[in-house]
C-alpha cells in the first residue's frame, strides 16, 4: 500500500503542475501559490482517474477477485499522469464478473468526466481561431460535440472553444473511457466483449485491430501505436473459470451500454496541429 500512496501524491503534484502550466503559469515550482493555481485541473483529472479505477477495485471485491488498489502513474506530460491501473492477483471466476469489472471503471468515470466537461465548458471561452494559432487542437467526440453545442449552439465560422483546465480534464476523461472500452485483449472492452460474445471476442479483437491501422494511416498515426501495443500484449482475452455460467439479461444491457458510449465518446483524431 506505501507504493500506492505514495504513486497517488507523486501524481497529485505532477498534475498541480501540469494545471498550472495550462492555467498561463510560467514557473509552477516558483510558489505554493503558483502551483496551487493548477488544482481545478489536478482535481478533475484525479476525481476521474480514481473513480475509474475504483469502479474495478469494488466490483472486483465484490466478485471476491483478489485485485491490487490503484497504481497512479505520474508523468513529464500535458496531463501529469500516464494514468492509473489494478492488477487482479487472482482468476475472474465467470462471465458475469468479467462484465462487471470491465463495466464499472469506465462508467463510473463517464459519472464524474461529464460533470466536469459541463462546468468547464460553461467556464470556457469561444474565441476567433487565427493562421496563427499556437498549440494543439483536440478532437471531438459525439458526445462532446453535443454538449458544446448545447452550451455555445452553432459557433461562427473562424470561431472555435478554448478549453478551460476543468473542461480538458473531462476531455481526457471522454478519451480515457473510450480507449479502454475498445474490445482488445484485456483491456475493459475486452473483458466486456468476451463476457457477451465469449471466443468471438478473438475475431472482434483482429477486425479492430484493423480497424486501428486504417485508423493510423487515414486519420491519426497514434492508432499505430495503440495497434502495436495491442499485438504486443496480445488480442486474445482467457476466458473466465467458469465460462458455462450464462449473462443475464442486464448485465447484456450494460455491455450494449458500454458500447454506445464507446461509440459516444469515440475521437478519431485526438489531437492536431491547427
Amino acid at each position: 500500500m506505501t507504493v500506492n500512496i505514495v504513486l497517488f501524491i507523486a501524481t497529485i503534484f505532477t498534475t498541480l503542475i501540469a494545471g498550472a502550466v495550462q492555467a498561463g503559469v510560467t514557473n509552477p515550482l516558483g510558489s505554493f501559490p503558483s502551483l496551487m493555481k493548477g488544482w481545478p485541473f489536478a482535481f478533475s483529472l484525479m476525481a476521474i482517474l480514481l473513480s475509474h479505477e475504483m469502479g474495478h477495485f469494488i466490483m472486483s471485491r465484490r466478485h471476491n477477485v483478489d485485485s491490487t488498489l490503484p497504481y497512479f502513474i505520474p508523468g513529464p506530460t500535458i496531463m501529469g499522469t500516464f494514468g492509473a491501473i489494478i492488477k487482479m492477483r487472482s482468476p475472474i471466476w465467470d462471465k458475469r464478473a468479467l462484465l462487471d469489472i470491465g463495466a464499472a471503471g469506465p462508467l463510473a468515470g463517464l459519472v464524474i468526466a461529464i460533470p466536469a466537461l459541463m462546468y468547464g465548458l460553461s467556464i470556457s471561452e469561444v474565441k476567433i481561431v487565427g493562421s496563427s494559432t499556437e498549440g494543439i487542437r483536440l478532437g471531438d467526440s459525439i458526445l462532446l460535440s453535443l454538449m458544446t453545442r448545447f452550451q455555445f449552439g452553432e459557433l461562427p465560422k473562424g470561431h472555435e472553444v478554448f478549453l478551460n483546465p476543468v473542461a480538458f480534464a473531462g476531455w481526457i476523461g471522454l478519451l480515457i473511457t473510450s480507449m479502454n472500452l475498445l474490445p482488445i485483449g484485456q483491456l475493459d472492452g475486452g473483458h466486456i466483449a468476451y463476457a457477451v460474445f465469449g471466443r468471438h471476442q478473438k475475431t472482434i479483437s483482429r477486425a479492430i485491430l484493423i480497424g486501428l491501422i486504417v485508423a493510423g494511416i487515414m486519420w491519426w498515426e497514434g492508432w499505430l501505436l495503440w495497434a502495436a501495443l495491442s499485438v504486443l500484449f496480445g488480442l486474445r482475452h482467457p476466458p473466465p473459470v467458469y465460462p458455462m455460467i450464462p449473462l443475464s439479461r442486464g448485465r447484456k444491457l450494460i455491455g450494449a451500454l458500454c458500447m454506445f458510449v464507446f461509440i459516444a465518446t469515440f475521437i478519431p483524431v485526438p489531437v492536431s496541429l491547427p
